[in-house]
């Protein structure tokens, strides 16, 4: 039986990679969690995030995605049950190891998809840059986010998007919905850190108030999100929107891509990670 053409590499028979590679050097990593969001909705949503965004930048680019890596930094969601975490050093390494084994076989360029916004994103860059000096990849971090958060910000303009609020049920209302459940979705309650540590998504520049970077404590982040584990507005999401911001995210990871696949890369001596 022939394999059908996926833009997942781990759906791709080992010579079609070699093909791949005559002709391209791009690949895409995808990067979740598996915390709460809320009695809404699943576990999955930072994953299905990074694997949402993966697929569809792919698709757009003609590039291939491995398969998503499922565990982020999340000590704070701990203060649910299921959440699932790992030591910042750990996830450094577990993306160092991909990275390295992709570079073996020669991928030039790692783009690195963050579906869990900043809990994420300083072990991703760490590994990004580890990768860069070490293999001579190019490798960047796309924040969801951020990516398009110009876009985000008109699409869901209600204020503060939060944790499982209006953007992430509405993401997952278009993307599964057979995982949201809005007969429990609530207003929860806003992250509260004051006028110099507040949220970046609604900032422009994005990272201008987080001159003090808090993070929250299980203890800190059950007190906060009581009862429902949530943070933001989530009876207002639509499918609609969700796919909206889909698509602005995944456009404006298109674009990323597009400026980097014809860079001048030239790989160092790739260790297979033992």
């Amino acid at each position: 039986m022939k394999l059908q053409t996926s833009p997942w590499l781990h759906e791709l028979s080992w010579d079609a990679i070699a093909d791949y590679l005559t002709h391209d050097d791009v690949v895409i990593i995808p990067v979740g969690a598996t915390e709460q969001h809320g009695r809404h909705t699943s576990m999955s949503v930072d994953t299905e995030w990074s694997v949402a965004v993966a697929e569809g930048a792919a698709i757009g680019a003609k590039v291939l995605a491995v398969p998503p890596i499922h565990f982020g930094w999340s000590p704070h969601h701990l203060a649910y049950p299921g959440a699932i975490t790992l030591r910042p050093e750990t996830l450094i390494d577990v993306l160092v190891d991909v990275g390295q084994s992709l570079a073996y076989h020669g991928f030039k360029k790692l783009i690195f998809i963050n579906g869990n916004r900043l809990a994420n994103h300083a072990p991703m860059e760490i590994a990004a840059t580890k990768l860069r000096f070490q293999t001579g990849v190019f490798a960047s971090v796309v924040d969801v986010g951020l990516v398009a958060r110009r876009e985000i910000a008109e699409i869901c303009p209600a204020g503060e998007t939060g944790h499982a609020g209006d953007v992430e049920t509405s993401f997952m209302l278009h993307w599964k919905p057979e995982q949201v459940d809005m007969s429990k979705a609530v207003a929860g309650n806003p992250h509260k850190r004051g006028p110099i540590a507040g949220h970046p998504m609604m900032l422009e520049p994005p990272f201008d108030l987080n001159a003090v970077t808090i993070r929250s404590t299980d203890t800190e982040l059950r007190e906060s999100t009581a009862p429902s584990g949530i943070d933001g507005d989530a009876r207002i999401a639509t499918a609609e929107k969700g796919k909206a911001a889909l698509e602005a995210i995944i456009r404006n990871t298109i674009v990323h891509i597009e400026q980097v696949r014809h860079k001048t890369v030239t790989l160092k001596p790739v260790n297979i990670p033992i």
